[in-house]
């Protein structure tokens, strides 16, 4: 059962970082706009740690009073410091510093420890005997194999025919059956996100997502310069009205969003909330790019956008969170009339995907192994997800069965820095809400764990005992870093 159940807000007001009043110089520089200026001096004093994250800037009128320029023009410099990651706007409360991920953070996203860190932070599919002796055995295949029809090509840019015919086949079986010139093969499903947002969205258009979702997206915003909005979600996902209310104004070109065990709350659209979000869209003129990475875990069958919009829907799925982690080949579906201008980004990316890793996936979906990796990865998913509703179940604000994630609501008594401190301290290493915060409103926090990787169900469950101690202890009064 899907367990979605968001912690109170309440606890994040206490958290706001109240230092001393920001004081900012600007010095004339010829040929820069004073929005500019504004703009560079916000994302220096973070750098810097002059301004802390979640710190609370200054209002857009105070701001422009003490420095003497208008309100717009604050407003201007706040809205880019905000699509560049530096600050969030949220309604009724101000504009603050963003909690950026620094360079201790990043240590604690690495996929192995040479201290013995036990990583939670990573969704990884689950790794087993099962997926080396298959992967070794496609090895060997491979050594003696023929391979001139897959490593001498470098066109078709879209993929090699019989590759895009074995996606076609795999696509099936999640509700997409498109002809095979709609199907692109990627290097991932992050590719193929990125090839689907840059042939529709335009730097300075908004874009709709999650409040909560993968940070993929949000770092999409940053490279391709358009402005991420996050709207309200609920156990299926974003809420049909939210999105429509949003729309509203105009500025709006597609929502990319996660139907299929979304990150990082495990939610799950069904049939008629992936058919309201759609009709939506129609009614409003904007695209959907569905980022379908879990769909293979599912067993039901789902409507897709590109069955619902065929003109306006991007479907985006890959083997990496199903099949295997290191099989980096993903398969991106477009509206017909776009998989010409897809392809030319695809070339200017990466010329075309990588063969190799394609021809792979095509013998796995030929011969039965993918299928049979990914019934091994729900059997394991649903073991480990009853592990966490057993050790953790009052702390769970989101999970699902097949997740190979868990969203953990975090107790009155810790703040998220905190506890994520104390945590690795202990040998855990977690991730909290802000890399997955959408601009806009601050949704309700938490801190998400990933259950797959190599780590055995035993020594999974002895990690999440020491993150249930540590949640029901009180935290220290000073670390190493000062007042918790």
């Amino acid at each position: 059962m899907l367990r979605h159940d968001p912690p109170s807000s309440a606890r994040f007001a206490a958290r706001e970082v109240t230092p001393a009043p920001w004081r900012p110089v600007l010095q004339p520089r010829k040929g820069m706009t004073k929005h500019k200026q504004i703009t560079d001096q916000i994302i220096a004093d973070i750098d810097a740690r002059i301004l802390l994250p979640r710190a609370r800037m200054p209002t857009h009128r105070d701001l422009a009073r003490r420095l003497g320029v208008s309100v717009q023009t604050v407003s201007i410099s706040y809205k880019e410091a905000e699509r560049l990651g530096y600050l969030s706007g949220e309604i009724g409360r101000g504009t603050f510093v963003r909690n950026r991920i620094t360079e201790r953070a990043d240590r604690f996203m690495l996929d192995r420890s040479a201290d013995g860190t036990v990583d939670l932070s990573i969704i990884r599919a689950v790794y087993t005997e099962a997926h080396e002796s298959a992967s070794r055995s496609l090895m060997a295949e491979l050594a003696e194999s023929d391979n001139s029809a897959f490593m001498r090509p470098c066109r078709p840019i879209a993929g090699l025919d019989e590759h895009r015919a074995a996606a076609q086949s795999w696509l099936k079986r999640l509700s997409v059956e498109v002809d095979k010139d709609r199907i692109l093969i990627t290097n991932g499903a992050a590719h193929g996100l990125f090839l689907a947002v840059a042939a529709v969205v335009r730097p300075g258009e908004v874009v709709l997502t999650e409040s909560l979702t993968d940070h993929g997206i949000i770092g999409l915003a940053n490279v391709l310069g358009f402005t991420l909005r996050g709207l309200p979600t609920d156990r299926e996902g974003i809420l049909p009205e939210a999105l429509d209310a949003a729309c509203a104004s105009g500025d709006v070109a597609a929502v990319v969003h996660i139907p299929s065990l979304g990150n990082p709350t495990g939610h799950v659209a069904g049939s008629e909330r992936r058919r309201a979000i759609a009709a939506v869209a129609r009614r409003r003129g904007i695209f959907v790019v569905e980022d379908e990475v879990y769909k293979p875990m599912l067993e039901e069958r789902l409507p897709s956008s590109v069955e619902l919009l065929p003109d306006h829907g991007f479907f985006v799925t890959s083997f990496t969170k199903s099949v295997m982690t290191g099989l980096r080949v993903g398969f991106l579906v477009v509206p017909a009339h776009y998989a010409m201008r897809v392809a030319s980004i695809l070339r200017v990316t990466s010329w075309s995907a990588n063969n190799m890793a394609a021809e792979m996936a095509a013998r796995w979906i030929a011969d039965g192994t993918a299928e049979a990796l990914i019934a091994i990865q729900r059997q394991e998913a649903r073991a480990r997800q009853a592990i966490v509703g057993e050790v953790l179940g009052p702390f769970v604000a989101g999970a699902h069965p097949l997740s190979l994630c868990a969203w953990l609501s975090v107790p009155d008594h810790w703040t998220e820095d905190g506890l994520i401190r104390a945590l690795a301290r202990k040998g855990i290493a977690a991730t909290q809400s802000d890399p997955f915060i959408a601009g806009g409103e601050r949704p309700a926090g938490g801190i998400r764990i990933c259950l797959g990787g190599r780590l055995s169900q035993a020594a999974l469950r002895s990690a999440l005992e020491t993150v249930r101690a540590t949640f029901t202890q009180l935290p220290p009064l000073f670390d190493a870093g000062g007042t918790i």
